[in-house]
């Protein structure tokens, strides 16, 4: 079997001359590159395609909730564990959104973190146990929110997100929902982001999936002429 192919990207230079010392002595595993930033973490994932990334959340020009977002982008079946100083909810919750398959602290013990490689290489998903009780309880609270009644998930929409939604239910693009509601397509990237985090989801095929569930493609938004 061949090694799996780790990448690592974090900007503490010791702390990542660390990581690729330990991991260089790891039977089936193969380090084959280092990244400062974000940036170059992005440049090496397209050009090397490791197997397995390891990702720091802080850092500089991109962090790495950004990178990841961008590799995920480019490869859908790339795999990125963030390791990370981190126990911020905030990041946590990014990190998994923007397609993370990992979240551990630096803290990890080294048996723990060659062992959340393998499990990611074969398809698994790793989190550290500090971390956990948190995505849980957010989920807890996302499906809470998903069991209300449509009428109070739409509500914290402002009319413009209404009408915005609409039109995207109906598969306008930024640039036609821009035109029919005479504003620019930056205004609707705006509205659209606004949207998705009111709503708890992550792309606008789920809001629009979503607003046909509730019927709003049945009902003609204004247009402006």
């Amino acid at each position: 079997m061949p090694p799996i192919r780790v990448l690592i990207v974090d900007d503490h230079t010791l702390f990542r001359k660390g990581l690729v010392s330990l991991l260089q002595h790891q039977k089936g595993i193969e380090v084959v590159g280092e990244a400062r930033d974000g940036e170059e973490g992005l440049r090496l994932a397209q050009t090397l395609k490791p197997d397995v990334t390891l990702m720091d959340v802080n850092m500089p020009h991109r962090n790495g909730v950004q990178t990841t977002q961008a590799i995920r982008d480019v490869f859908p079946d790339a795999r990125i564990i963030m390791l990370t100083v981190s126990e911020e909810d905030e990041d946590l919750f990014s990190a998994i959104k923007a397609g993370a398959r990992g979240y551990l602290l630096k803290n990890v013990e080294p048996d723990q973190l060659i062992k959340a490689i393998h499990l990611l290489a074969e398809g698994e998903a790793v989190i550290s146990h500090a971390m956990a009780s948190k995505l849980l309880n957010e989920f807890s609270s996302i499906a809470h929110k998903m069991d209300a009644p449509a009428e109070s998930k739409l509500n914290p929409l402002t009319k413009r997100e209404h009408e915005i939604l609409q039109h995207l239910a109906k598969g306008g693009s930024n640039k036609e929902i821009a035109g029919a509601l005479c504003i620019s397509e930056h205004t609707v990237k705006i509205h659209l982001r606004n949207i998705l985090k009111k709503l708890h989801m992550n792309n606008r095929t789920q809001a629009a999936i979503y607003a046909h569930e509730q019927g709003l493609v049945d009902q003609k938004p204004p247009l402006k002429n």
